[in-house]
């Protein structure tokens, strides 16, 4: 996640960056097979809950014939870990149960036995050998929408359409580089002036972001893309910690009209705010960060019940879920095996 450092914070973007795609020809490239890979994630992680979502919005956990094992399955990590590892805290005994690993750390070295690097979610991780494939977020949930098509549900909606995509991009390196890293670049800058020129960029885009919004429903198009999967992740979690632990306090995302129905409207798509645990979040950024907040002490507030109130952004026109075939419809309720402790229906804000 990171740590604060002299200067400004410099994210590591250096990843395993093999793919699992439909097309396996080349180079580290992995055939798209139901039932042979299992995405691990943590409800705690913005990178992670991008690909949790992208799962859910396609159905990847219910595939084409909606009966059956999941085409994907979902490990999922507790909220706090150490310098080593995540952990699987969330399942009994510790131990994600199809992987049969306690630590996220052994698929990684299972894979590399010398891996120098941090061991960071989401990852897939082929389940016969224990080995993580990938851990790049950022290929990884392209791949999901998109060559992992076949495995859909039916109705899936097209998160990355062809005549959208170049602008889908450019939407999404925009509020990569200045809101979903700016809040970290402003949470763990090492100087004063590092940290304004982050909360500077941060909450320009943020404006823009508000006008943008003013006279549509989605970032791009009249339906939801990754572009929005993107931004949700980090808006979700602005107000209960980027606002205060990350020193992001210019003004939360409630007090801002345009992009606080759009969160509002997003949370309560189902696919979006099914996948929170507001617990779980604070959980990991309150105590895991040491070096910001020593004390270890959560904050309580800010009420999650302000999720659920009236948004109004259906007068925008569009729709949430689109595709090619016009068929596209929302996703079932989470399944019960991708359920934990802490997640009961209700209980994920």
């Amino acid at each position: 996640m990171g740590y604060v450092e002299a200067g400004g914070y410099d994210r590591d973007m250096s990843y395993i960056d093999d793919r699992v795609v439909a097309d396996p020809t080349g180079d580290r490239r992995w055939p798209v097979a139901a039932g042979r890979y299992r995405l691990v994630g943590s409800r705690a992680c913005p990178w992670a809950h991008r690909a949790i979502i992208t799962r859910r919005l396609t159905g990847l956990d219910v595939g084409p014939e909606e009966t059956g094992p999941a085409p994907l399955s979902l490990g999922l990590c507790g909220p706090t870990h150490d310098w080593k590892s995540w952990t699987f805290d969330l399942d009994p005994d510790s131990v994600d149960p199809v992987l049969g690993v306690g630590r996220l750390r052994d698929c990684y070295l299972h894979r590399y036995a010398d891996y120098p690097k941090g061991i960071t979610v989401p990852a897939l991780v082929e389940i016969g050998s224990k080995a993580v494939v990938t851990n790049d977020f950022r290929t990884m949930v392209t791949d999901l929408a998109t060559e992992w098509a076949p495995l859909h549900r039916p109705g899936a909606p097209d998160l990355y359409p062809a005549g959208l995509q170049a602008e889908i991009d450019a939407m999404a390196d925009v509020n990569f580089r200045t809101v979903n890293n700016g809040v970290y670049r402003c949470g763990f800058a090492g100087d004063q002036a590092s940290y304004e020129e982050a909360f500077a960029a941060l909450f320009s885009r943020l404006d823009e972001l508000e006008e943008h919004l003013a006279d549509r429903r989605y970032l791009v198009g009249d339906h939801l893309t990754l572009a929005d999967v993107y931004l949700f992740a980090t808006l979700v979690r602005f107000d209960h910690v980027y606002h205060g632990h990350f020193k992001c306090n210019r003004n939360r995302i409630a007090e801002m009209p345009n992009l606080w129905g759009y969160l509002r409207d997003l949370f309560q798509t189902p696919g979006f705010g099914d996948t929170v645990n507001l617990d779980q979040i604070k959980q990991h950024y309150y105590r895991v960060h040491t070096d910001i907040n020593p004390t270890g002490v959560v904050a309580v507030g800010p009420d999650p019940a302000a999720f659920y109130t009236p948004h109004d952004r259906d007068r925008l026109g569009g729709t949430p879920f689109h595709n090619a075939a016009g068929d596209a419809t929302a996703p079932a309720a989470p399944r019960p095996e991708d359920v934990r402790d802490g997640d009961e229906a209700g209980a994920f804000v």
